[in-house]
């Protein structure tokens, strides 16, 4: 029984749990500065099982692609714009059922290593959108390049070697632009070198439990939230992941109850055997590469409009522009707080 809204309406509202699936697209691990994708995708639906069998039926009816098992691509291709089109569209199989949380992974990076070097979350918002201009493509590029080989966990040089490159780009940027807000920010970092120290030399005893860096587990988190703002319990049905050992699901749902967030428990899947874990998957890659191309400049409007009522307005997206375009105008504020932060 999924206790969801189509079962209440048929007469099986005595599940008080609302069963949500969720899948994930564009996960590089912890190389977010230097890997595959720009922008990862948390999905989630609140759908019968009945109903996600349908619409993977009728996407396989529409597409008649021989593959066994059909992906986000197989929609995003031009030749089923009409497929794609259909699934978002206001009528279609999971309007007003489904959210996607989406991060842009460079400034995943920036809003980690300013909440964990400064205390401070708030400062990573202006080094971000202040940083490229005023250091350029390159200075920019070696930065968040530190960062991200300052947090992450494997390290297959000097153990203190990321520490020294980090704090050596930070010193040739802000010497290099004196005086403006962004080297402000810099400033402050310059003078975090012990904590990063202490950071780096936990790993010495292992690696941790819950990395900095994974974005995976604050997506799962966030999507409880937003599934059990109504009062109401979920349940999370999660395609398996080799992140999501026991520990790191007692992790969420020891986090989601600190944070109020009414998460019952979760359980994993495989994809393929389970319909509405499938559309998840669709929508977590679509959403992954609109989102992708409208960072990038090259979005289509019709696809990013469309897609614009299921993003979470509490992701974790640096990019104004952007952003602007991918939430509801209601949504605009860049000062909500990034989805999972401890």
């Amino acid at each position: 029984m999924s206790g969801n809204r189509e079962d209440g309406e048929r007469g099986r509202a005595e599940d008080p749990l609302l069963e949500i699936a969720c899948d994930e697209s564009g996960s590089d691990g912890e190389n977010l500065t230097g890997g595959n994708t720009d922008v990862f995708a948390h999905a989630s639906v609140s759908l019968s099982v009945a109903t996600a069998a349908a619409a993977v039926r009728e996407i396989r009816d529409r597409i008649r692609s021989p593959a066994e098992e059909y992906k986000a691509n197989h929609l995003l291709r031009e030749k089923h714009r009409a497929v794609l089109e259909w699934l978002l569209a206001p009528d279609g199989p999971i309007h007003g059922r489904a959210r996607v949380h989406l991060m842009e992974k460079s400034f995943f990076v920036v809003d980690r290593a300013a909440g964990l070097l400064l205390g401070d979350p708030g400062a990573a918002l202006a080094l971000f959108r202040g940083g490229r201009r005023t250091f350029g493509e390159d200075g920019w590029r070696a930065f968040l390049e530190a960062a991200n080989q300052l947090l992450r966990v494997r390290n297959n040089g000097e153990p203190g070697a990321p520490v020294e490159v980090f704090y050596g780009t930070v010193d040739t940027l802000r010497r290099g632009r004196p005086d403006t807000d962004v080297t402000g920010v810099m400033e402050r970092l310059a003078a975090t070198r012990a904590r990063a120290v202490s950071y780096r030399a936990a790993f010495l005893d292992g690696p941790p439990l819950i990395p900095v860096l994974n974005p995976l587990l604050p997506a799962i988190v966030r999507t409880a939230a937003l599934w059990s703002g109504g009062g109401r319990p979920v349940r999370l049905v999660h395609d398996r992941q080799n992140m999501l050992t026991p520990d790191r699901i007692a992790w969420i749902e020891e986090t989601a109850r600190q944070s109020g967030v009414g998460l019952a428990g979760m359980r994993l899947v495989v994809a393929r055997e389970d319909a509405r874990v499938q559309v998840a998957d669709f929508l977590a890659g679509i959403a992954r590469k609109i989102a992708s191309d409208e960072l990038n400049g090259r979005g289509e409007s019709a696809l990013t409009a469309l897609l614009r009522p299921y993003v979470d307005p509490g992701s974790v997206w640096g990019d104004a522009r952007s952003r602007a375009l991918l939430t509801a105008p209601a949504d605009l504020d860049p000062t909500v707080p990034a989805a999972g932060r401890r």
